[in-house]
């Protein structure tokens, strides 16, 4: 995915307390996904996670022609923010970069084991010894998980301009109507009034942003 921006570094620095936790791709909850959404200005910036199961309703590794069908519809779907996460018409935001991709756990593995090793270069002077007791213990680890299926989640950033962005005092998730699987999403919103967090559920799909902005 060509990242428009770090979003977790810009949530970061504006609140903290949201970057202590980091995700982990296996953690997730089917039928719960994540929202961030920064406010700045003009400019609204969006950050979607959402389990496999969510989106396409399975979250294996797709093999057949329909699986691949429906995993690139859902790509295509995910990359239209305003027809999943609708803003009032009198907040004239219109979509400036969007994307969004499927991401397996071998993805997050492969970053993960590249942030180790520049670790390791860091401390090389520990010797062998240290070398071979991580190498050990990185093999039980792939060896306790070698038969635990994969986990897939889609991935969405997205950048809105919005001429009037006062006006955003609430947002419609069209998204559960869109995806059936979908139950909730827990969202965490940064704006100057400061950072909230909200779990906006398929029963009220409704954010009230009302004192945010």
């Amino acid at each position: 995915m060509k990242r428009t921006l770090s979003f977790a570094v810009a949530v970061a620095i504006a609140h903290p307390a949201f970057a202590e936790d980091s995700r982990q791709l296996d953690a997730h909850e089917h039928g719960v996904g994540e929202l961030s959404i920064a406010i700045e200005g003009t400019t609204v910036a969006m950050e979607l996670h959402a389990p496999g199961a969510d989106i396409v309703g399975f979250e294996y590794e797709a093999k057949s022609a329909e699986d691949r069908a429906a995993i690139d519809a859902a790509v295509a779907t995910l990359a239209k923010p305003q027809d999943l996460f609708v803003f009032p018409g009198s907040a004239e935001c219109t979509v400036t970069q969007a994307s969004a991709e499927l991401e397996s756990e071998e993805d997050h593995e492969e970053h993960s084991e590249g942030d180790k090793h520049e670790e390791h270069d860091d401390h090389a002077e520990g010797g062998h010894e240290d070398e071979k007791h991580e190498e050990h213990a990185e093999g039980e680890h792939h060896d306790e998980h070698a038969d635990e299926a994969g986990h897939t989640e889609f991935h969405a950033e997205y950048v809105l301009s919005c001429a009037n962005p006062s006006a955003i005092d609430e947002i419609t998730f069209a998204y559960f109507e869109t995806f059936d699987n979908a139950r909730e999403l827990e969202v965490q919103i940064v704006t100057s009034a400061g950072a909230q967090a909200f779990e906006v559920e398929r029963d009220e799909p409704v954010l009230d942003l009302r004192g945010m902005l």
